[in-house]
């Protein structure tokens, strides 16, 4: 699966100013598309995020029987099939570079008496999928594939799936959202205990199309989700919010150059996504919430951003559910703070689209900054000062590590290059010229 590589080199920024919309939230836009798909009759999603990733759940879908399209006026249209009407694709699915894509998808066809084969580009065929295997096939579900549960890998499906209590290991959404989605379409209440609160746009979706779930705590203080199963879900319409973590991007080019003074437009601050911003406060970031309003279960606001000098702080593991992809863009910023910033807890940076704990700590050393990681603590020393640049950053095929040094490049005394940009479109189609417009200078 090759593809033609787009090098692009950042250079310094005079200020970053306007008003912005970023592209509508990835994680959302997903799941409207695959439980508009569940729900009986037509759902219209305003704001889908027109990314790669998004796309190819909609094409899978689409092989599966689940018509969607775009109307006039550029929102989309899903048809959906209600739940246990999926059809058994006649080819493979392939998920391009999109990991939410397949793990969701995964847990969606498992209760389902067909076989189903994935497969990606060569960074998802990388990544594991073991944690999402684990518990599927203890509610009945097949899998043969290679190593580790990495693609190409064939779900063999169950027409008589078990609902199960799954304790996660880790925190994870997509772990969660996996097994919830094979516990939509099999009969009795499926339960997922989470160890720390994690994103919970699949739990206000499945509400939002009419499937009744209940939530306790167990006597640890554990988050206790039950989904009572085979719901007849019902076509409601969607608002995607901004994405919170493209959001991050240019919020961060604001934030670290002089003059900026930036309104980004109805971004999802969802708490549990909001983590980002809630450390760049703390590292006396002027960055304000205006217009909070609610939209489809999801809390929504306008962001304003203006320059701030930002101090080096201490960021908890608790934390990094909420901002678990915006620590590449995080570490940029605390190179320009003065003092260490210290980030606990990043052993899912592992396993993102690259290892990204290490591709962070290979971009800072080629722009000169120091730091250093201790087992999953990531520590950036700052000195208040812009850091050198004038780096080639290596990107591995990960679309928040090219956005991330392309930032750095805006406001460091030498201009950043990256080896390619053009997977940045998975998430962010159109990155560049928006940023440009700003008064980025991305060429």
């Amino acid at each position: 699966m090759s593809h033609a590589s787009q090098p692009l080199s950042s250079h310094k920024a005079n200020s970053i100013k306007g008003e912005l919309a970023v592209p509508g939230d990835k994680s959302i836009s997903h799941r409207a598309l695959m439980l508009g798909g569940m729900a009986i009759g037509k759902t219209t999603i305003r704001g889908l995020l027109e990314g790669e990733d998004v796309l190819n759940t909609a094409k899978a879908l689409s092989q599966m029987g689940v018509q969607s399209g775009t109307n006039a006026d550029g929102s989309w249209w899903v048809q959906g099939v209600g739940v246990g009407g999926l059809l058994e694709p006649d080819n493979v699915l392939d998920l391009g570079n999109s990991g939410t894509s397949t793990r969701l998808l995964m847990g969606l066809v498992g209760s389902y008496g067909f076989t189903t084969f994935f497969t990606g580009d060569d960074s998802l065929r990388k990544r594991p999928m073991a944690r999402v295997t684990i518990p599927l096939q203890q509610m009945g579900v097949g899998f043969h594939g290679r190593s580790a549960g990495r693609l190409p890998l064939a779900v063999i499906g169950t027409s008589s799936p078990i609902p199960i209590t799954y304790s996660l290991p880790v925190a994870s959404a997509q772990v969660k959202s996996a097994v919830l989605l094979c516990g939509l379409n099999t009969a009795g209440i499926t339960t997922v205990i989470e160890p720390t609160p994690t994103r919970d746009h699949t739990e206000t979706m499945l509400e939002h199309f009419g499937a009744k779930i209940t939530y306790a705590k167990n006597k640890e203080g554990k988050n206790v989700i039950h989904l009572h199963g085979q719901p007849e879900l019902v076509a409601k319409d969607i608002d995607v919010p901004a994405d919170p973590s493209s959001a991050a991007f240019p919020v961060a080019a604001a934030l670290i150059t002089p003059g900026s003074n930036l309104l980004v437009k109805n971004v999802c601050i969802n708490p549990l996504r909001a983590g980002f911003y809630d450390t760049v406060r703390e590292m006396g970031g002027d960055v304000v919430y205006e217009n909070e309003r609610m939209q489809a279960g999801e809390k929504v606001a306008d962001i304003r951003v203006k320059h701030s000098a930002l101090k080096g702080v201490h960021v908890p593991a608790s934390r990094a559910a909420s901002m678990i992809d915006e620590y590449p863009v995080l570490s940029v910023l605390a190179a320009f703070a003065s003092g260490t910033t210290t980030m606990d807890g990043l052993s899912e940076l592992r396993v993102k689209e690259s290892d990204r704990l290490a591709m962070i700590a290979s971009g800072l050393s080629a722009c000169s900054v120091e730091h250093e990681i201790k087992g999953e603590t990531l520590i950036v020393n700052g000195n208040g000062q812009a850091p050198k640049g004038g780096a080639n950053i290596a990107t591995a095929m990960d679309h928040r590590i090219a956005m991330s040094f392309l930032v750095m490049g805006l406001a460091s005394e030498q201009p950043v290059n990256i080896d390619d940009g053009s997977f940045i479109n998975t998430s962010f189609p159109n990155f560049v010229g928006l940023m440009n417009n700003l008064g980025a200078s991305i060429r």
